[in-house]
């Protein structure tokens, strides 16, 4: 019987859940206001993982760059931190990336209302000229 999920896989959704807490319970810097972990990919070998985040201030580029940079220059801490949460024998190399999935859904989620609001509003004029037209003949 094969596994339903690899190695890889089940390391990742753990580190993901680490990283959290620590992020949430451990780093005091006031930079990172409200940082989620959104997804974490690990090399089949286990010596590297891309951690994608998000920001509770995403609308400013500067904010999510200095973000970006206290996270790195925490992540001998968070690693430490890590290795001891989940004992594994190697800790991955972390690299942080600021994940745009999440801003770009929901922009592309306010343009598809938009949308449906115009149309509406055009099938509502629509309607009423047509309900015009009866009237006067």
């Amino acid at each position: 019987m094969a596994r339903e999920f690899s190695r890889t896989q089940r390391v990742s959704q753990e580190m993901q859940k680490e990283i959290a807490i620590i992020l949430q319970r451990e780093i005091k810097d006031p930079r990172l206001v409200m940082t989620t972990v959104s997804d974490v990919e690990v090399s089949r070998d286990l010596a590297y993982a891309k951690v994608y985040v998000t920001f509770l201030n995403d609308k400013d580029e500067d904010a999510i760059k200095e973000g970006l940079k206290v996270l790195q220059d925490a992540t001998g801490f968070i690693r430490m931190l890590l290795g001891k949460a989940m004992r594994l024998r190697i800790v991955p190399q972390l690299t942080f990336f600021y994940d745009r999935s999440l801003v770009d859904g929901m922009r592309m989620s306010n343009l598809v209302s938009e949308v449906i609001k115009q149309d509406e509003a055009r099938r509502q004029a629509a309607g009423d000229n047509i309900t015009k037209d009866d009237e006067d003949n």
